[in-house]
């Protein structure tokens, strides 16, 4: 495309920092930056037409870890690395909330469940067992017992008498909070450019030659916030994961409030108003779905309608009004990858599923690289 003499000036010329990725990561960086370097020019470079892997398209869930998935880590990591992944997801989720406010992400903070269905009869006992042990190891941090028993009062079926409830568990609306980093983003002279795909970029010395589909510029630095994308930058570190969700129409006096979690995590469900949104299945098929090609299934969605039908709601008449994907990174280390990848290229990448906790962390962290 041939740009005019304005289009140069004003977006492609003298640019100090080019965030590309336009998530949760990327508007935190940009606006991290901004704090830092007030006079700057700041560039973001989103590839698609809204944020394109999970920031919109995620279940909203302002958690830290049901308690199996502690227990889970704890067989992976030392008990000191569990308790700074705690750590960082519990300060990430305070950083949001400051920054935004409460009442702009529409937070709720109705607690978070964990449900075991009656086969997963080794977790329970487990999760039952080892809990005054992983409330002994975050005591530290939330000074109080994070996980206690709870008998379900939800009227699911098919589940153990126990639920694990946790009080600092929330839930928030993914589409305000995107919408208030883009306002904040706008508000700070930061300039955002849709449907610009990074096809290349060489570190050049002196700045950073970059080329999207539509335009070649130079950047004093560039910064990476492509979560789910960035298996070529970071030479495979991280795996793109899909994540299928659907939800329900409106339900007549639904009398379920919070964040639920099935199966270690792989499946979540929560209330939206008078909604249910339910998502996960990817220990289906975990080959199929390390792709980062949005898209649904037969055999996950399948498998979705049958634990809505079955466990979440098994006495009530609902509609299924709506079905959509996200992509997650992943990868062999929980740990977020934040680092410098040559003079003038970094990256903030590998969320983990944990986007929403740890997102705004870790676009200050990058942002405080430069």
């Amino acid at each position: 495309m041939n740009v005019s003499y304005w289009e140069l000036k004003n977006w492609f010329s003298k640019v100090d920092y080019t965030v590309v990725g336009s998530g949760i990561v990327g508007l935190h960086t940009a606006l991290r930056l901004r704090e830092r370097f007030p006079e700057s020019k700041i560039l973001v470079l989103e590839k698609g037409a809204l944020p394109e892997g999970a920031s919109t398209k995620n279940a909203g869930f302002a958690c830290f870890g049901s308690l199996s998935e502690i227990l889970e880590d704890l067989r992976n990591y030392s008990e000191e690395e569990v308790i700074q992944l705690v750590q960082k997801r519990w300060n990430g989720l305070q950083l949001l909330r400051r920054r935004l406010g409460d009442a702009t992400i529409d937070f709720k903070p109705y607690g978070g469940y964990e449900i075991f269905l009656r086969e997963d009869e080794n977790t329970y006992a487990e999760c039952l067992q080892k809990l005054p042990f992983v409330n002994d190891i975050l005591k530290p941090l939330f000074k109080t017992d994070v996980f206690t028993k709870e008998v379900d009062r939800f009227d699911f079926k098919g589940i153990h008498e126990y639920l694990i409830f946790n009080p600092f568990e929330g839930q928030i609306d993914t589409g305000n909070m995107m919408q208030a980093l883009l306002k904040e983003a706008h508000t700070n002279n930061i300039l955002i450019l849709n449907q610009q795909n990074v096809t290349e970029f060489q570190d050049i010395g002196t700045g950073v030659s970059i080329q999207t589909n539509d335009f070649t510029f130079t950047s004093r630095k560039v910064l990476f916030a492509t979560n789910g994308f960035a298996e070529k930058i970071t030479e495979g570190a991280v795996k793109p994961a899909r994540a299928q969700v659907l939800i329900t129409e409106p339900i007549p006096n639904l009398d379920i409030k919070g964040t639920f979690h099935i199966d270690g995590g792989y499946y979540y469900f929560r209330n939206i108003e008078n909604r249910i949104l339910f998502g996960g299945g990817r220990n289906l098929d975990f080959e199929g779905e390390t792709t980062s090609e949005f898209g649904l299934t037969k055999k996950i969605q399948h498998r979705l309608e049958q634990l809505l039908k079955e466990v979440i709601l098994p006495n009530t008449d609902y509609t299924i009004a709506h079905r959509w994907s996200g992509i997650m990174g992943l990868g062999s280390h929980k740990k977020p990858i934040v680092e410098q990848l040559s003079p003038n290229v970094y990256c903030g990448v590998r969320l983990g599923g944990m986007g929403v906790a740890i997102g705004s962390l870790v676009g200050q962290e990058l942002a405080d690289l430069v």
